[in-house]
């Protein structure tokens, strides 16, 4: 195996168990990675915010993808910030509308916002979204830069959200299947393995130095841009055959053990 320099994973269902937690075993890791100067990256499709609190500590010696590519952080510097439509917010929202017990986000580099008042709801995505606001109508336009709309669905995105939304791809939109129950909607040419480009490019870090894991769909052009691209043991079946590795699943800690191997390879 190549000196890896980068080492790049997505947080649900990959880096934290299903329980939304961090291996203890991490901080020894880490500190580790950091002597042998190997860069150490979440990628997520959360909002910054619900990121970087699991990271406090060291927050200031990596970087961070969030929003599924829209949004980029280096050492505490920003190095790319996407920004969608008002027009097509509010299309997107009108069509989410119709889809009975489908609920939208707006993720926001400020906040988090919302226009259900559904405690369970509201309770469930503050997990994942750090500041959260409630507005009467999320089809007129707030005070902040929005990166994506992510949309839940109790049963099945891919089955009741894609249907409805896909053909927003036909208007510079990218529409990606994020979880069972989540689906995104960004800018065109909005994902995370564009923004891991940037990221390796900026770095002067190559494919053949970059290792990677996922878990689900949004996560598949990112495995692409690594010559070590894991999926989870508990991946959709789609990113198994996208990547060229397996790990064990995010319940036993799969990403840290299989860095562990690496590190006691060397």
């Amino acid at each position: 195996m190549n000196d890896i320099k980068l080492i790049v994973t997505d947080m649900d269902g990959t880096f934290l168990n299903s329980q939304y937690e961090v291996s203890p075993e991490f901080p020894e890791i880490y500190e580790e990675l950091k002597r042998r100067n190997i860069l150490f990256v979440p990628a997520s499709g959360r909002q910054m915010l619900g990121i970087t609190k699991y990271f406090g500590a060291i927050e200031n010696e990596i970087g961070f993808i969030a929003e599924n590519g829209g949004y980029m952080v280096y050492k505490n510097q920003e190095l790319f910030a996407d920004q969608l439509n008002q027009e097509n917010i509010a299309e997107i929202i009108r069509s989410i509308r119709t889809v009975p017990t489908a609920t939208a986000v707006l993720s926001g580099k400020k906040k988090a916002y919302y226009e259900t008042d559904n405690q369970d709801f509201i309770d469930y995505i503050a997990r994942f979204y750090t500041d959260n606001e409630r507005k009467e109508d999320l089809t007129q336009p707030v005070d902040d830069s929005i990166f994506k709309i992510a949309v839940y669905h109790p049963e099945s995105s891919e089955k009741y959200l894609y249907p409805v939304v896909k053909d927003f791809d036909q208007f510079g939109l990218e529409v990606v299947i994020s979880g069972q129950h989540w689906m995104d909607i960004m800018n065109k040419n909005i994902n995370k393995g564009n923004a891991l480009e940037k990221l390796q490019k900026t770095l002067n870090i190559t494919p053949a130095q970059t290792m990677v894991f996922g878990d689900y769909m949004n996560d598949i052009e990112m495995l692409k841009k690594a010559q070590y691209s894991y999926a989870m043991e508990n991946a959709h079946p789609a990113v198994k055959a996208a990547a060229s590795f397996e790990a064990g699943s995010n319940d036993n800690f799969g990403v840290l053990n299989t860095i562990k191997r690496y590190l006691n390879a060397e």
